[in-house]
């Protein structure tokens, strides 16, 4: 194959994923973010019903046009007995003029994302969930881009959650591939831990790079879409369209 041959095959491949995504309905676009659905999607358990302490990693297709071709990913915290859970994650709109991104609140950490459904990405109960969340709380309050967002290739909501799943290796969560932005490494790093803490990354500014962990199975970065594969899954991964196979957090 020549190289047209090949950017043909790439072009393809890049529309490909928005074009099922609306075709199927993952992705609505044209709505409007004041009547969008944000209810609970009644995945996770009222605190009255699981009393154990609970961590939770949860994706969503992003709103609008960015579900086409990327997820928003958030934490959720909660302590043996505690009367609600709190949500950790980025909103970018609110760093205009200057103000804090990162936001910890009580919610319900399975809220849809402005009309899209989120799914669970990683979940921790009881003792390992206890022993994780001040390690998460410690990450989160150390995130250094608490007033800076760039949708791409970041720092943005994904680098957010990544920074704090590198933090906490009991964690062991392997992020949706098309989440762009957990590549950027803060202060511009070029080698980390992969998020899912049993493997490594080299990544430039989130634009491009190479990751290969036991969790993720082995990714390449390119201008921020990522291409992999997991040979444990088994399964392959393609931007925009997500996880195909086995295991892990689809897309």
């Amino acid at each position: 194959m020549n190289g047209f041959g090949k950017l043909l095959l790439l072009l393809v491949i890049l529309l490909t994923g928005p074009m099922l995504a609306l075709a199927g309905g993952t992705v609505r676009l044209g709505q409007d973010w004041r009547t969008a659905d944000r209810s609970s999607a009644g995945i996770a358990p009222a605190p009255a019903d699981a009393p154990e302490a609970i961590v939770s990693v949860w994706a969503a297709r992003a709103f609008n046009w960015r579900g086409l071709l990327a997820v928003h990913t958030w934490i959720a915290t909660k302590p043996g007995n505690a009367p609600h859970y709190t949500v950790h994650q980025v909103i970018g709109w609110r760093g205009r003029g200057g103000g804090n991104v990162v936001v910890s609140s009580p919610d319900f950490p399975d809220r849809s994302w402005y009309g899209q459904p989120p799914r669970l990405v990683k979940e921790l109960r009881g003792p390992a969930a206890a022993k994780a969340i001040p390690k998460i709380l410690e990450a989160v309050d150390a995130y250094p881009y608490t007033h800076h967002y760039r949708l791409w290739p970041g720092p943005n909501s994904n680098t957010f959650t990544a920074f704090v799943v590198r933090r906490v290796p009991e964690l062991g969560a392997e992020l949706p591939v098309i989440a762009i932005g957990k590549d950027y490494l803060e202060g511009g790093r070029l080698f980390a831990t992969a998020p899912g803490g049993r493997g490594f990354q080299i990544s430039l500014f989130g634009l491009a790079g190479i990751l290969a962990g036991v969790e993720e199975g082995i990714e390449i970065n390119v201008l921020g879409l990522v291409f992999g594969i997991d040979p444990l899954g088994p399964a392959i991964k393609l931007p925009a369209i997500g996880r195909i196979g086995f295991g892990g957090p689809g897309a």
